[in-house]
């Protein structure tokens, strides 16, 4: 039996999801201002490892049906991808702050909208095209000349942005075969293997208080995760995406007050351009979507 939809639920599940993905962003930067990232990502996908071995082995078919897939090779990259990117996206927010750091991340949907069609072979018209610069624009706008815009940190949340829009076309391509359970294990075990022997040579001894962060930075990022799966569940990915960019309006209050970070004028119009251009391409999407539904 399928899920019964219920929008109005999945909006606010999504807003809960996005207020928690910013306290883990928070407290991932306030811990790798410490210690060295590869460490800090590292004991994350080991609890996230963890996590999922764990509801795996309580679901049917056990961690036999969870190993399951039809795209090994795939499901692989994928969890390379996103570990990758979370220590290049946390790097970022050291070097350059959550606030700029995410402002220009958000543009990820605009590459999965650019990147949809020579990876998955979809149709992007002129309008999802005319979006995706404007979009570019504004990122173009957060990094005018500034400290920022001299230094090669600035790419890094660029390139996380992209490193995230590929494992989130991967997503959608094995998706077609895979079952979400058996991307969630795939995800979780890879990163916590790959990141492992890095995090190991760049180890350092916590204070029990960091611990305590460390520990809460974990639970957060599994409670997201359900979160962000309890989201989807209930409500079409179309109807609720839009409402993901406001972790940017809960980056923005975490840095402005916890870290002393500064809005410039500049990262807050690049980011209404960016934000404004990813709502339309996720509304395109979804009138696309609509359409084919009503044509089928």
């Amino acid at each position: 039996m399928s899920t019964p939809q219920n929008t109005k639920l999945g909006i606010w599940l999504m807003i809960a999801t996005c207020a928690v993905f910013a306290v883990q962003d928070g407290l991932s930067r306030h811990l790798a201002e410490n210690h060295s990232v590869f460490m800090v990502v590292m004991i994350r996908f080991w609890f996230f490892a963890a996590f999922v071995i764990a509801l795996a082995a309580r679901a049917p078919g056990g961690l036999r049906a969870a190993t399951r897939t039809a795209h090994p090779v795939l499901q692989v990259t994928r969890g390379l991808l996103l570990v990758a990117e979370i220590c290049v996206i946390v790097v970022g927010f050291v070097k350059l702050g959550l606030i700029e750091a995410h402002a220009v991340f958000t543009c990820y949907p605009l590459l999965v909208a650019a990147l949809s069609g020579p990876i998955l072979g979809e149709k992007v018209g002129w309008r999802r095209w005319a979006a995706i610069i404007t979009g570019f624009i504004g990122v173009l706008i957060i990094l005018q000349p500034g400290f920022a815009v001299f230094s090669p940190w600035a790419l890094m949340p660029l390139l996380s942005a992209f490193l995230f829009a590929l494992y989130g076309l991967l997503t959608r391509f094995v998706s077609a075969k895979d079952g979400t359970a058996v991307s969630f294990f795939w995800t979780g075990v890879v990163g916590a293997v790959a990141i492992t022997p890095l995090g190991l040579m760049h180890w350092s001894w916590m204070t029990p208080e960091d611990w305590g962060w460390m520990g809460l930075l974990c639970c957060a990022a599994a409670l997201s995760h359900w979160l962000l799966i309890k989201c989807y569940s209930v409500a079409e990915a179309s109807a609720v995406q839009p409402f993901a960019f406001l972790q940017l309006v809960f980056i923005a209050i975490l840095g402005l007050t916890l870290f002393g970070e500064t809005l410039r004028p500049n990262v807050a119009l690049g980011a209404a351009i960016v934000v404004a251009a990813g709502v339309f391409t996720i509304w395109r999407q979804r009138m696309r979507e609509r359409a084919a539904r009503q044509a089928g």
